[in-house]
């Protein structure tokens, strides 16, 4: 792609973000979550792929319905109450139109059949875009608007999410589909704490960020797409694959690492709230997702591709691709954990 025409499209993803985040409009906000999905139509269509193709024809109509959704729920709003603003949704109709619509854009259960087929279309690099930053300007509209949601819809979204992110990733061999799997039992935990304490869903967007991005980076640099290509990884480049399998199992929710922090602090959170049925079905559903991290991990580390020539080194092939944002976001995957109280104390 033209260098002129990629930094256009990315300023693009940037600006319609950010105009989302900055609005108090429904009509504003929904401009900007436009800009964003044709921002990266063209990223998503680059590869000139049957696959990519479908992949971006699949992406472009849900996000059309959703954003069509938002559209009718907001006008719905401003017709009864006569008020535009995101955080004076006062109609029940319209809120849980909107609810479902945001859900739609993120690909929370049981509206996530899109996600797993679109990510598997596209290239690593596109993928991490659409796991990561595309997520920010739905989330803040959802942010916005969370305590006038309704509870009910909001834990059936929860525990949906995070059983079926759990249950659909356990047979897939696919790595982009089981990421997204992986998005979407995430999104789950997210949403079920949105109501009761927001600044907590949003340490766990950050973070769930940093971890994902850490293992797209690694994807990408060693070339893996598939589960049985990862049992390369180990003979080409051990440290990366050491690492790799400590931010798999961070992103499953193990102490002493990161991803154990906000999983914790959720499940805290839900039996404050006197909803311990809740966490206990969101501690098992982890159970599941936690699995799949797994068997990654053991085709990673703990097995060898048949070969019958010893000698490795023949395809063991220099990578040109730069490293120092996959050693930031590895570092922040794994070392953050000692550093939860100072966190609790900023997010209280």
């Amino acid at each position: 792609m033209n260098p002129y025409v990629l930094a256009i499209l990315l300023s693009s993803l940037g600006i319609g973000t950010t105009l989302t985040f900055a609005s108090s409009h429904w009509l504003l906000a929904w401009m900007g979550l436009e800009i964003s999905t044709l921002a990266i139509i063209p990223l998503m269509a680059q590869q000139h792929h049957p696959r990519a193709v479908e992949a971006t024809t699949k992406y472009f109509l849900t996000q059309a319905t959703a954003a069509a959704m938002i559209l009718f729920a907001s006008t719905t709003n401003a017709w009864t109450t006569g008020e535009w603003n995101i955080q004076e949704m006062s109609n029940p109709t319209a809120l849980v139109l909107i609810t479902m619509a945001l859900a739609l854009k993120i690909g929370l259960a049981p509206v996530h059949y899109w996600l797993p087929e679109v990510l598997q279309g596209l290239d690593l690099t596109t993928g991490l875009i659409l796991s990561t930053w595309q997520k920010l300007a739905p989330f803040a509209l959802i942010y916005q608007i969370s305590p006038m949601m309704n509870p009910t819809l909001v834990i059936m979204l929860g525990l949906a999410s995070t059983i079926i992110g759990g249950w659909g990733g356990l047979n897939q061999t696919q790595l982009r589909k089981i990421l997204a799997y992986s998005s979407i039992a995430h999104l789950g935990w997210m949403m079920i704490v949105m109501q009761y304490s927001p600044n907590l869903a949003i340490l766990n967007l950050i973070l769930y960020i940093t971890m994902t991005t850490a293992t797209f980076l690694t994807f990408k640099n060693v070339a893996s797409t598939k589960l049985s290509t990862l049992t390369l990884t180990w003979s080409k480049t051990p440290m990366m694959t050491t690492m790799a399998m400590m931010t798999l199992l961070s992103l499953g929710g193990l102490p002493p690492l990161t991803g154990f922090m906000p999983k914790w602090l959720i499940l805290q959170e839900l039996t404050k709230q006197d909803l311990p049925l809740t966490a206990s079905i969101m501690a098992l559903a982890a159970l599941l997702s936690l699995f799949f991290y797994l068997r990654m991990c053991y085709a990673m580390t703990l097995t060898i591709a048949p070969n019958t020539n010893n000698n490795t080194s023949t395809w063991r092939q220099k990578s040109s691709q730069t490293t120092m944002t996959l050693s930031i976001t590895t570092t922040l995957a794994l070392a953050l954990l000692p550093i939860t109280p100072a966190i609790m104390a900023l997010t209280t």
